[in-house]
């Protein structure tokens, strides 16, 4: 059986003192999905400040978890992973599934930005399960106060899907009525297409085809691949009546 920690002086405490400062933590995950580029990184952690994301940079840089390397020819700047880092992630896995499994699905979902999410959504088309030309998907967010409540995604054969939030001059082959918390937490494995369908939250038309087989083509997340995942319910709260409470689901 193993050793249970001693009080305060136990090292997961000295580890959340060092984990602890907001952001940390995001920017360790982002580097782990392979950002490097500081715009990059911003994008990936989401509503962070240039100003904050650069003090948080060099604060890991001097804990010893992320090395900068600039290329002397063209000046360009890389941030990467230390051995600390890298050894840091078996933790960070074990504490994103407790976190699928144990915080509610509205309480986890609800701090997502929509910019963040669509940001995100370049990694998310099975390019392999859509028709073999070039598709454009429009999303419109049902949320309030959005900088940009439509955003258009530009799939092609061999090419990263391109999200813009310009019209582009193409016909729309299938057009995605939803909201972040919706969206996000199907790509989570918090909620489904077919449950999110049923409830009202999620509208798809347009291409019969593609709508039909959105849940082949939209790749979930790797947590959400597992049994015991906190699901989203069918009656949603009010954002207001969801960030107040941060309690975890009774099991």
């Amino acid at each position: 059986m193993p050793q249970k920690p001693y009080g305060m002086i136990c090292p997961i405490t000295r580890a959340c003192d060092i984990l602890e400062p907001r952001w940390t933590i995001p920017i360790l995950v982002g580097l782990w999905a392979g950002s490097t580029r500081f715009n990059d990184l911003r994008r990936e952690v989401g509503s962070i400040s240039p100003a904050l994301l650069s003090r948080r940079l060099k604060d890991l840089e001097e804990m010893g978890l992320v090395e900068r390397i600039t290329d002397p020819a063209t000046g360009s700047v890389d941030y990467l992973r230390t051995e600390a880092a890298i050894a840091l992630e078996p933790a960070l896995d074990a504490l994103a599934k407790w976190a699928q499994c144990f915080i509610e699905a509205e309480v986890a979902l609800c701090t997502a930005t929509v910019s963040n999410l669509m940001w995100n959504m370049r990694k998310q088309f099975v390019l392999e399960a859509l028709p073999r030309r070039r598709l454009v998907m429009q999303f419109r967010f049902a949320d309030p106060d959005l900088e940009y409540s439509t955003y258009w995604a530009i799939l092609q054969p061999g090419a990263e899907a391109e999200i813009c939030t310009s019209i582009p001059g193409f016909d729309i082959d299938l057009y995605v009525e939803t909201n972040r918390v919706s969206l996000l937490g199907i790509l989570l494995g918090r909620a489904t297409v077919a449950s999110e369908l049923a409830n009202g939250q999620l509208y798809l038309s347009g291409d019969a085809l593609l709508a039909r087989t959105m849940s082949q083509w939209l790749k979930r997340g790797d947590y959400a691949q597992f049994d015991g995942i906190a699901m989203l319910p069918a009656t949603r709260r009010r954002p207001e009546e969801v960030l107040p409470q941060r309690r975890v689901v009774a099991v």
